[in-house]
């Protein structure tokens, strides 16, 4: 960013060499994009297209036709961006290119700011807060309203802020964001309101901005003030903005503004690469341009300079089912390469395998391990495939999510279990006694103290004289923990029953987003129904995953695991993405036609990261919430794909048309009695026939009254002595009673 905002006046430039803006240097779809100099122009950039030399090449070129560099307006989302690009445009001209004022939008508004805030009542040398500032004024804020206690589950300070934020960014009202989004603070909505207008207050009172004030206030000079927006207007005749399809409606409104007096700006981007709308970006921004400025010149980017054809032949066919886009279709030059392959594994842990497999296979034949990523939808998609590698001495590190036994709530669930099978753990009995009510760490240290030295240290805990305020809560734990001893138990059965006890506690200690943790202990429950024995489970959760970024053993770097989310921008030799089953991707929760759209993108996104090869990994069988077996298929995106992209590589457990058949004599076809069923790993008998109202007689629980089949596999019981439960079939060994 230059260091001076309005001085203009320049030194006659050295002279130049020959100018590099040819149609040698580029093709001619750049060419065009470079050498547009006036009137509204938007390029769609497909992956892979050279956007970037596209965008320093009209930097230069604009300059080289007697455009003050001063005048220019480069507008990115990272600074690194910024630099990279006034840094290569210098190399091609020279040196004056760096007067150009380029910079990320918040970046860019500060400096605004700095000069024009006095009209909105701040002082110029006001404060910037970071994340951590203003989740200590909303803490402050929440106290001084005496809207937090002990007694009420209060959104925590850090999802307050993430509330006020996205509000912003999307535009959208406090009320209507909570009950799109956060509807388990529907009580709370009136109270959040009230800490957003204290909020604006106090920052405006002490001259305080945080990020998405530089924004919205960036907005407001040009909105509220015209003879500032007509200097501004003025003041730059180019604007270019890259990632245009990652900007949300106030930065958009901001491009709009600051380009009404010469209507001479460029936005480039990827309608098909928009899978942002989680943090605010606005897939109609792109969609949208020409409308908001009439006349716009549009150019396509189609070469691709990353992949192969066959691969750009899939990814073309991705995204050509898209409702709404801006139609290319992407070639190469790169000769050579094989299909993509599609492979439909039995289940997740024949996935795991199958992925694992072949990673050393690529390994052996001499492709580096930080030349192969596996990418997936969402974080926990990869648990099963972190295990099969750290059992193989594969060294990963992983982007965007964080592994089995890193999350809090996990390492909770996984407490309960340890100290089953080894009662002496100390460390996880005193994780679990910090869980209790009114049990502090010296109160839990004491307790520990005392027992330490026992045979057994649950039944020396039910002797212990525990305090009055917390002596029920010690009891429930106890009483948990003798129900996972009891012999027969399988370890599914022992995950419903911690869930049983845990879900309060689980809601307390995490009640600002207990929603969204709990797909991870969901998804950690399907992990478990997987194992028949307990320390079998223990031992691989306890696995000690590499340190992320470290060099491996072999002096080289490690596979990299990634969310598609943050895979984007970056490009491997080899690709696998994961979970390609029905329900998983596109998700679940993507019920709407815009965010089924949004998950077609996604998946293009992490296909077009593949260089050379591409692996498209489903399983065939899911285990569903319940932890029962489902049948699961291909994801629609892969089942609507043309004849004849693809190679298949595939069990005949389930019929894939939509590729060459081509088996791989290194994975041998699963059958129907393959080890990976469930009831066979559990060694669970037949379950009888149940149905609802049958009398039902459980081990432990005793008599009981079926009152709802949830699934196949998995029914509801209301017993006499321990009320209602939820079990698995493949685990309950329930009895009829006649």
């Amino acid at each position: 960013m230059q260091p001076t905002l309005f001085s203009i006046e320049s030194k006659s430039p050295p002279a130049r060499p020959a100018s590099q803006i040819s149609r040698k240097a580029l093709n001619e779809a750049q060419y065009e994009a470079v050498t547009t100099v006036n009137g509204p122009v938007l390029v769609i950039a497909g992956a892979g297209s050279g956007k970037t030399r596209t965008l320093v090449y009209r930097l230069a070129h604009l300059v080289e036709q007697g455009v003050p560099p001063e005048q220019i307006l480069l507008l990115t989302f990272t600074r690194k961006a910024s630099q990279e690009m006034l840094h290569r445009a210098s190399l091609l001209l020279d040196d004056s290119c760096r007067r150009v004022m380029g910079g990320t939008f918040h970046a860019t508004a500060n400096l605004l700011l700095r000069r024009y805030c006095r009209h909105l009542g701040y002082a110029a040398n006001f404060t910037i807060l970071d994340q951590s500032d203003a989740e200590g004024i909303v803490n402050l804020l929440k106290s001084s309203l005496n809207l937090g206690g002990e007694n009420k589950r209060f959104p925590s300070k850090r999802v307050v802020v993430s509330i006020l934020s996205k509000s912003v960014n999307k535009g959208l009202g406090i009320e209507q964001l909570v009950e799109t989004e956060y509807g388990h603070f529907h009580d709370f909505a009136d109270d959040l309101q009230t800490i957003a207008r204290h909020y604006q207050k106090f920052k405006l009172e002490h001259s305080l901005m945080d990020y998405d004030d530089l924004l919205v206030n960036w907005r407001r000079i040009l909105e509220e003030f015209p003879e500032i927006h007509e200097e501004l207007a003025t003041r730059f005749s180019h604007i270019m903005v890259d990632e245009y399809q990652d900007t949300n409606p106030i930065q958009a409104a901001i491009v709009r503004l600051m380009a009404a007096r010469y209507n001479n700006v460029m936005v480039v981007g990827d309608d098909s690469q928009s899978i942002y709308s989680f943090r605010g970006a606005d897939f109609r921004n792109i969609m949208d341009f020409p409308n908001l400025f009439p006349e716009t010149r549009l150019i396509r980017l189609e070469e691709n300079y990353r992949s192969t054809q066959k691969i750009l032949d899939l990814t073309n066919a991705i995204i050509d089912k898209a409702q709404e886009k801006y139609t290319k279709t992407l070639f190469t030059n790169i000769t050579g390469g094989e299909k993509p392959v599609v492979y439909g594994a039995r289940d997740e842990v024949a996935q795991a395998r199958y992925v694992a497999e072949k990673i050393v296979a690529l390994r052996k034949a001499g492709e580096p391990l930080d030349e192969m990523a596996v990418l997936f939808r969402s974080g926990f998609h990869s648990y099963k495939l972190e295990l099969d590698l750290s059992h193989r001495q594969i060294e990963f590190e992983k982007r965007g999510g964080l592994k089995l036994n890193e999350l809090a709530h996990n390492k909770d669930v996984i407490s309960y279990l340890r100290v089953v099978a080894n009662p002496h753990d100390h460390l996880s009995w005193n994780r679990l006694l910090l869980q209790l009510d009114k049990v502090g760490p010296k109160t839990a240290q004491n307790i520990l103290s005392r027992v330490k030295s026992a045979d057994d240290p649950l039944t020396a805990l039910k002797q212990y004289p525990a305090g009055k305020t917390w002596a029920k809560g010690l009891a429930e734990l106890l009483a948990m923990l003798e129900e996972l001893r009891l012999p027969g138990m399988g370890v599914g059965q022992m995950f419903e029953r911690i869930m049983d006890y845990y879900e309060p506690i689980f809601e307390r200690l995490y009640h600002d987003d207990y929603p969204r943790r709990r797909r991870d202990l969901d998804e950690l429950g399907r992990v478990m129904a997987g194992y028949a024995e307990l320390q079998t489970f223990l031992d691989d959760a306890s696995l000690d995953p590499p340190q992320a970024g470290a060099v491996a053993e072999d002096g080289g770097k490690r596979l990299v695991l990634s969310t598609i989310h943050s895979a984007k921008g970056l490009e491997w030799d080899t690709v696998f993405i994961i979970n390609l089953a029905e329900g998983r991707f596109p998700s679940a929760q993507a019920v709407l036609p815009a965010h089924r759209e949004e998950e077609r993108r996604l998946l293009y996104v992490a296909a077009t990261r593949a260089r050379k090869q591409l692996y498209l990994v489903y399983p065939q069988e899911v285990m569903s919430y319940d932890s029962s077996s489902a049948a699961g298929g291909p994801s629609p995106f892969i089942q609507e794909l043309p004849h004849g992209l693809t190679q298949t590589s595939a069990p005949r457990f389930f019929a894939y048309a939509g590729g060459q058949e081509e088996r791989h004599s290194d994975i041998p076809p699963c059958s129907s009695g393959s080890q990976a069923d469930l009831s066979t790993q559990s060694g669970a008998e037949a379950a009888p026939k149940i149905k609802l109202g049958n009398r039902v007689r459980h081990p432990f629980f005793g008599e009981g009254v079926v009152e709802k089949i949830i699934s196949p596999k998995s029914v509801e019981i209301l017993f006499h002595r321990h009320g209602r439960k939820t079990l698995h079939l493949d685990y309950a060994k329930l009895e009829l009673i006649s």
